[in-house]
């Protein structure tokens, strides 16, 4: 059967699993086995094609459902944590990628143009901000800028004003894209200017186990923001082999799930920032333990994790087909 035929023949039931799962769990099973069976078909005979990945991509959903406990709200939590946003960030692993490959353009851009002229840098943080950050490099306290103010009341600002401006690239998506990837280019030429700063100074080294304190969870977060931005607008221009509006709505769907797993990550990134940052002079060895475990969370959560988890559900897949 050519590919297009079979996609024509099972289309609309795939949709329907899809956006109108039944209820009954008897139901269910029988429509997972009957997945399973055009998984095995489309394995066959469409190993590389895309209505296979979205075939694989149902049965997993598919599967999680009909054998995870959902009965307690707090089992619907460590589901989520546990396979729903891995499996996601997972299936666009591929747009993330991108996503931070713009980020390290960009950033040396920033770094690059900022070497040339020392303007770049006030234009991006103002006058104010670079002449106190001189002045505390004077004083040899070169990230003293992070010891003002009150620690409780700069984790929330920070919170709030990351958590908007994450939300922002990924509803930005909607208009193909391009406001995204915009706001994504500058803030990555922003950090390269400013780690730019700190080098030129002989901080270079410094700039990365005190800044990236926090920065380690916060600029992941804000990478894979804007890649939840390119996924919706990549969901409407690029819509595969279903309907644009339901590719449209998949992409959405995707997009806020990832947005809502990064919430959490958006307010331990500002915590940081607001309460351990400062201790950077006073007590070294825990900012850069944070540090460190914080480049551990994000290599093990965000890549190590779904790879596995992805293969063992595809493992499983393959034995239920048997």
């Amino acid at each position: 059967m050519r590919e297009a035929l079979f996609i024509k023949k099972n289309k609309d039931r795939w949709l329907k699993n899809q956006y109108e799962p039944s209820p009954d769990p008897d139901e269910k099973a029988a429509e997972f086995t009957q997945l399973v069976d055009d998984l095995a078909y489309a394995k066959t005979f469409y190993p590389s094609g895309k209505v296979t990945q979205f075939i694989n991509a149902q049965a997993s959903k598919m599967y999680l459902d009909i054998y995870k406990n959902r009965k307690e709200e707090s089992n619907r939590l460590v589901t989520f944590w546990k396979y729903d946003l891995p499996l996601t960030i997972r299936k666009h692993h591929g747009v993330i990628l991108f996503s931070f490959i713009i980020f390290v353009i960009f950033f040396a851009v920033g770094f690059f143009t900022s070497m040339q002229d020392d303007a770049v840098a006030r234009g991006f943080f103002g006058d104010a901000y670079v002449d106190t950050t001189r002045e505390n490099i004077e004083k040899g306290n070169p990230f003293g800028i992070y010891e003002y103010g009150n620690a409780f009341l700069s984790w929330l600002g920070i919170m709030i004003n990351n958590i908007k401006v994450a939300f922002l690239m990924f509803t930005s998506g909607l208009f193909c894209g391009i406001p995204t990837m915009y706001k994504h280019c500058e803030t990555s030429a922003m950090v390269g200017i400013f780690d730019q700063f700190f080098a030129a100074r002989g901080f270079g080294v410094d700039f990365w186990l005190v800044v990236f304190v926090h920065g380690t969870l916060e600029i992941t977060a804000l990478i894979i923001s804007s890649a939840a931005g390119f996924v919706l607008g990549k969901s409407f221009l690029f819509p595969g082999t279903i309907r644009r509006i339901d590719a449209f709505k998949q992409g959405a769907k995707d997009g806020v799930k990832i947005m809502i797993g990064l919430v959490p990550v958006f307010a331990l990134a500002a915590f940081f920032e607001g309460f351990i940052t400062r201790l950077y002079n006073d007590i070294s060895w825990l900012t850069t333990g944070v540090f460190i475990l914080s480049v551990l969370f994000v290599i093990w959560y965000f890549i190590i994790y779904p790879i596995r988890l992805s293969k063992k559900l595809s493992i499983q897949l393959n034995e239920e087909d048997v």
